[in-house]
């Protein structure tokens, strides 16, 4: 039991990396490629390769018609808005700014899940993501320094498509954890692309020619990486675990992504501070506490 979840454990972080790289591809990629464009390409590359690994495993494709509503609020909120509002996001502010705020999604997903799914909320949960926050706090607040922000309209409209986005994820989560009870993962993650793609097409067909004309070097590597492993190996593996354990405990190991994000942000130019330090402590010794079991816990 302790090996099977400290399995999940080392997967969920590969997927906060995982995740977390995909704030430094857009900062890097965003003059190249329009933010809308570049949510539309990632899926355009990730979209078939679901379908293909669909046709591989011999599953059937199509699910019930029953469950078409709750399939286009997980393409809506899985795959279209979510990177709509993010990659704007990122583009209007930082990618630290946006790592730290997209981790509201942890809250978001905690109350969701106890007012929806009934899982229980014990104190051990509630000091693990309070305490977790405050390190993303801490983590963010000490890079201040080394990033260069204008507290404008724009970088404000970022930081509130930023939160929408986190909102987004944990209507995703919630939705997408009821329908796991029945359905294979990747059936799931399959008709979610499938979905999300078309709900893009609206918003990216009138100019789709000229942006992608327009695509660089810089623009191609960051969609694959979006489209290969932010989306075919990340959702896959992120859905694996959410249908193995409960999903605020899924959930808290995004508060990860922050960390990684500066980390990573610390080979093009970013130096690291004392607070980003502690704040990575908290964070860590937050997830652990949320990992544990209450009875674990000694009361006083």
């Amino acid at each position: 039991m302790k090996n099977t979840r400290l399995l999940y454990s080392l997967l969920l972080c590969l997927v906060s990396l995982t995740w977390a790289g995909s704030f430094i591809a857009v900062r890097l990629s965003y003059q190249e490629v329009s933010p809308l464009y570049l949510g539309f390409f990632r899926f355009l590359v990730a979209t078939p390769i679901m379908v293909l690994i669909v046709i591989l495993r011999k599953k059937e494709f199509f699910l019930p018609r029953k469950e078409l509503p709750s399939l286009i609020v997980l393409g809506l909120t899985g795959v279209t808005l979510i990177y709509i509002f993010q990659f704007y996001g990122v583009a209007f502010t930082t990618a630290g700014t946006a790592s730290s705020l997209i981790n509201t999604n942890v809250l978001f997903i905690a109350i969701l899940s106890a007012i929806f799914l009934k899982e229980p909320f014990p104190l051990n949960k509630k000091i693990g993501v309070l305490l977790s926050f405050s390190g993303v706090f801490f983590v963010v607040y000490g890079q201040l320094n080394n990033e260069t922000i204008m507290v404008d309209s724009m970088f404000l409209f970022g930081c509130v498509l930023i939160i929408c986005s986190a909102l987004c994820w944990a209507v995703y989560t919630i939705v997408g954890k009821h329908l796991l009870e029945t359905y294979d993962t990747v059936q799931i993650t399959a008709h979610v692309f499938v979905i999300g793609l078309v709900c893009y097409l609206p918003f990216v067909l009138p100019n789709l020619q000229e942006n992608l004309e327009s695509v660089g070097t810089m623009g191609f590597i960051a969609i694959l990486y979006l489209g290969l492993f932010c989306s075919v190996f990340a959702y896959v593996a992120w859905y694996y675990v959410l249908s193995k354990q409960q999903a605020a405990r899924s959930a808290v190991f995004l508060t990860l992504i922050p960390l990684f994000t500066i980390t990573l942000s610390f080979f093009i130019g970013e130096v690291p501070t004392p607070l980003f330090f502690l704040g990575a402590v908290f964070i860590m010794t937050g997830v652990y506490l949320t990992q544990r079991k209450p009875k674990e816990i000694k009361q006083g």
